[in-house]
């Protein structure tokens, strides 16, 4: 009947701009360099992938700050104008960028990729980024509350023709923006958070929910949780993304294999500093154990690791909760991608046909 359709999830990924996402493994066999993101992201149109999130960061949280990490703006520039299909989600930090200057960047990528432009807004949470790169760190609180107001003007001149504003942390007179983004009334706007202030805010002025990794009934109670926010203001319904890291294997011995591989914690790995100033950065609503430094965005949570048929029957159980969109982790990227989309898309994509 119509109306039971089942939900389709969109399957994204994290394109590996820190050459990997496992911090207790030095070599993951991903390049952090343009030749490899750029023939990742051609193979992942092929493979029936729909996005890929370009993360913002100058220092590498990943492997440590002395290892390379590519540029987010210019990476997805050069990204739009050789794929065709993929949608690109690049992480911006207000701190980092005047509103008006950075929508006049953003209008012109999306504009060069035909409208694939979407946008993940995070507050920045690490101050020794800021000061080596010399931007201000705020409070948690004053993130917030300055990315309220950056947000207010990338719309306002986005939608306008010629734009004001007067605020705490921002004053433009008579902004004028042409071109500008194809995308009407703008680019998607992403962002994840899990304090009040993050929420609250998402709920007023984002169009999708980004979470960390978790099961299906977490995740379930925090869609209800900002869906209820978001009828409260009137706004039509949010999107929700998901992380995961993600291993298909023929049995549940070589998947448990594969997670105890990549949870042997070594203290002395270089990114397990940078993971506890990002502890002591952000809100989280539960701990986290150390052992979940190993892989970034409590990949691990979302139960994505396993066999074929038991990562399948967990995208139905997120898409049940009101999941919209994956994204995946993968080590090595390219060839456990080109595993995922035979023994997972594929059959997912001729179930739902």
């Amino acid at each position: 009947m119509p109306g039971n359709e089942p939900r389709r999830i969109r399957f994204g990924y994290w394109m590996p701009v820190f050459g990997g996402w496992l911090r207790n493994v030095e070599d993951e066999r991903m390049e952090a360099t343009w030749p490899y993101v750029r023939d990742l992201a051609l193979r992942s149109e092929e493979l029936g992938f729909d996005l890929s999130l370009i993360a913002e960061l100058n220092l590498n949280d990943i492997k440590g700050i002395q290892a390379p990490t590519l540029d987010a703006w210019s990476t997805a520039a050069a990204l739009a104008a050789v794929t065709r299909r993929l949608e690109l989600m690049i992480a911006v930090r207000p701190t980092f960028h005047l509103p008006p200057l950075l929508a006049k960047q953003a209008a012109n990528i999306d504009r060069i990729s035909g409208g694939r432009l979407a946008l993940n807004v995070v507050s920045s949470w690490w101050e020794q980024e800021a000061r080596m790169y010399g931007v201000q760190f705020d409070t948690h609180e004053e993130r917030y509350a300055r990315t309220s107001e950056w947000l207010d003007v990338l719309t306002g001149v986005w939608s306008n023709d010629a734009f004001s504003y007067s605020g705490r942390y921002y004053r433009v007179e008579g902004t004028v923006l042409e071109p500008k983004p194809l995308r009407r009334p703008r680019p998607p706007i992403y962002a994840g958070g899990e304090s009040e202030a993050a929420k609250d805010l998402i709920a007023a002025k984002c169009d999708a929910y980004v979470m960390h990794g978790d099961s299906p009934e977490q995740v379930a109670a925090r869609i209800r949780d900002m869906s209820d926010r978001r009828a409260r203001r009137g706004l039509p319904p949010l999107r929700f993304g998901l992380a995961g890291y993600a291993c298909v294997r023929d049995s549940d011995a070589e998947a448990a294999e594969v997670v105890r591989r990549i949870t042997n914690v070594r203290s002395h790995a270089a990114g397990l500093a940078n993971f506890e100033q990002w502890l002591r950065g952000t809100q989280l609503e539960r701990p986290m154990a150390i052992e979940e430094y190993s892989v970034s965005n409590r990949g691990l949570r979302s139960g994505l690791v396993g066999t074929p048929e038991k990562v399948g029957d967990q995208i139905a159980r997120f898409a049940a909760a009101g999941v919209d969109l994956l994204l995946l982790q993968f080590s090595p990227q390219l060839e456990e991608m080109e595993r995922f989309s035979d023994e997972v898309i594929r059959p997912y994509a001729a179930a739902l046909a």
